[in-house]
């Protein structure tokens, strides 16, 4: 059995096992707040953490603040990146009741697990990380601190909740392995304190932008979810097709073509293929008329719950206080049961949750 076989066979056992019983599992989710969210995101993660919210699966979703100057020199507009995520998740569906939202910065108790964690790995290790690899390589920047140990905060944020439940997509299977590793060697030598999370590989589609690469807010060829109608439309406009006025769905050829009719068949839930036969031979600018409507036609209702979020200010705070309440109240009990494990409490009573 290969290994695309082998993922195969444990996704459709795991899928079963969180049917049967979602209770007993816990996702740690999130992303760094690095710019708008996009429908790279929405396709790609926030449609799959609304359906296991759906499923009844409990689930933390951390927004990085941290994490953002891991490969930049400053965090940027931090802030504002948060408030205009958390609206998203917010009109996507997400239920802050069954949902933690979270920002990094807020929870102190989960960054102090970095340093036993650090503890249990090696420089090698970290070297051998294929996202750290693949920064550096981007960035042409030196090697920072920060980068090199980036698995690791992965970790603590997956630890920190007991997290046993990871959803990934194939490229990022390395950071679940690497926080497994540090779980059991913990346990291993402290006691059983962690689970070993297990990846929940998504077989969610990849969004190109309008460039045909991948939909990135760092290369600016991205629909944010927030965007208007006429936002939307000019972002499309821009986009670069070519000359021939019959229209295929030929990806190596005609990347701008192409990630058009992908973007379309996304919203409406047909295929690239299909919207290709059926646009003919009307040319770039059917496609692009085409693109345009299926993406406001599909985020209509996004966009209104979204505006009617946004009129009232104290939404997007009331959760973050909920949630980095309720994240700091787990953290702390946990890093009490390290230090515990460690020999490192020095009071006879443990931490205990604070009512709401």
């Amino acid at each position: 059995m290969d290994t695309f076989t082998a993922t195969q066979h444990r996704m459709h056992d795991l899928d079963a096992r969180i049917r049967a019983r979602p209770d007993r599992f816990r996702v740690l989710t999130g992303e760094r707040p690095t710019g708008r969210l996009h429908l790279g995101h929405y396709f790609g993660t926030i449609a799959e953490r609304v359906a296991l919210q759906g499923r009844g699966v409990e689930t933390f979703l951390v927004l990085a603040d941290y994490q953002v100057i891991t490969d930049r020199d400053t965090a940027g507009d931090v802030a504002s990146n948060v408030h205009e995520a958390v609206l998203d998740y917010l009109a996507a569906g997400l239920d802050p009741a069954a949902t933690t939202v979270f920002t990094h910065s807020s929870v102190p108790a989960l960054n102090q697990l970095l340093l036993p964690f650090l503890s249990l790995v090696t420089e090698a290790e970290l070297h051998r990380n294929p996202t750290v690899k693949a920064e550096l390589q981007a960035s042409g920047r030196t090697l920072s601190g920060l980068m090199l140990t980036y698995p690791v905060h992965q970790a603590a944020d997956i630890l920190f909740c007991k997290g046993n439940l990871v959803p990934v997509g194939k490229d990022n299977l390395p950071h679940v392995e690497m926080t497994r590793t540090i779980a059991r060697r913990f346990n291993d030598r402290f006691g059983e304190v962690f689970p070993e999370p297990e990846p929940l590989v998504t077989t969610s589609p990849e969004v190109p932008g309008v460039d045909g690469r991948k939909m990135s807010k760092s290369y600016g060829n991205a629909i944010a979810l927030g965007m208007t109608e006429d936002e939307t439309a000019a972002v499309v406009r821009r986009a670069r097709t070519d000359s021939d006025r019959h229209i295929t769905f030929d990806p190596e050829r005609r990347p701008g073509i192409a990630a058009l009719l992908t973007t379309a068949a996304l919203c409406t839930g047909t295929t690239p293929e299909e919207l290709a036969d059926e646009i003919g031979s009307a040319g770039a600018a059917a496609v692009k008329r085409v693109a345009v409507e299926a993406v406001n036609e599909r985020f209509a209702a996004h966009r209104r719950r979204r505006a009617e979020l946004a009129r009232d200010p104290s939404v997007v705070a009331e959760v973050l206080a909920a949630g980095n309440r309720r994240a700091n109240e787990i953290a702390e009990m946990t890093l009490d049961e390290v230090r515990s494990r460690m020999g490192m409490r020095y009071t006879d009573q443990p931490i205990t949750p604070r009512g709401d």
